[in-house]
């Protein structure tokens, strides 16, 4: 899978207040960022994930790239809903912190949430794209919240003017009844990660009951249990094969005893084969020890007949 540093910006503007997204834009921002991670790490361990805001005074790098989940959600918890947003200070300054990874091999990728009006002008923003694009870092968009057709136009120019081999995506969520994260796995922005339902996963899901996923659990959602499934399965697996090599007879065991398949049941007279030579041994054994009597009764005769 692909090894990326990505930087997550999230909007805590004033914007971010609005309740019409459930439970709140704010709150449906912070599900996404755990989504995100998850599925950037999961694609690959070595995968990191930074977080920023870009609201209030000015733009804030809140957790630095990391693969620790609890850093990035303990960022989410300090950052404060305040101000305006700072779109192009923002997008600058999370492209100097990917500037700043350790694993050099790492693509870099700039995720931006926005839900409110963007200040910049088209000729800033498509200028920040070229100078991005240069610096071959990709740039996705969530946009949801304020959908005026003055910030989507803006959004699509940019994207338009950053796209390169590696991908920049703008997804354009709408409310509706269903949460951010849910309408997010949907999206090529993560759909590349192999997060998103595979093609067909809902007549699977409809035949099986599993979604599409393994064990019909999405590991994005709860890898916990997924992972316990997982194991549990490995366990049942290793069991069963010790209970089938208990039951395999030791290598260099003799199967003296143990008549051939091609060997008749039961001989001539009726007997079973398998007996018949140990009846012949008997039979030469008794006859032996007769003889040795015999010859012991005329010795002890020509002994008397001396006498």
């Amino acid at each position: 899978m692909v090894l990326e540093a990505t930087m997550i910006v999230v909007d805590n503007s004033e914007s971010s207040r609005n309740g019409d997204y459930i439970p709140s834009r704010w709150e449906a921002q912070s599900d996404a960022v755990n989504l995100i991670f998850s599925a950037k790490t999961q694609a690959n361990p070595e995968s990191s994930v930074g977080l920023m805001s870009m609201g209030g005074k000015g733009p804030e790098v809140l957790v630095t790239l990391t693969t620790d989940f609890g850093k990035v959600l303990d960022g989410i918890h300090r950052t404060k809903i305040r101000g305006s947003t700072h779109l192009a200070t923002g997008i600058q300054i999370a492209g100097l912190a990917l500037k700043h990874r350790q694993n050099k091999s790492q693509r870099q990728r700039i995720i931006v949430f926005t839900c409110s009006p963007i200040a910049e002008s088209e000729a800033q923003l498509v200028k920040l794209a070229k100078r991005m694009k240069k610096n071959n870092i990709s740039i996705d968009f969530i946009a949801f919240g304020d959908l005026e057709p003055e910030n989507t136009k803006k959004l699509e120019v940019f994207n338009e003017n950053i796209k390169g081999g590696d991908g920049s995506h703008l997804a354009v969520i709408p409310p509706g009844p269903s949460l951010l994260s849910d309408t997010l796995v949907t999206t090529p922005i993560l759909s590349a990660d192999g997060v998103a339902p595979r093609e067909g996963a809902d007549e699977a899901g409809a035949d099986g009951g599993g979604g599409g996923f393994e064990f019909g659990v999405d590991p994005s959602t709860d890898p916990e249990l997924a992972i316990a499934l997982r194991m549990s399965m490995e366990e049942e697996k290793a069991r069963q094969e010790r209970e089938d090599k208990a039951k395999e007879p030791p290598k260099g065991e003799s199967l003296e005893g143990i008549p051939e398949e091609n060997q008749p049941l039961l001989d001539g007279q009726g007997e079973a084969s398998g007996t018949g030579g140990d009846k012949m041994d008997e039979d030469k054994k008794e006859s032996s020890e007769a003889q040795e009597g015999k010859k012991d009764g005329d010795g002890n005769a020509d002994k008397m007949d001396t006498a």
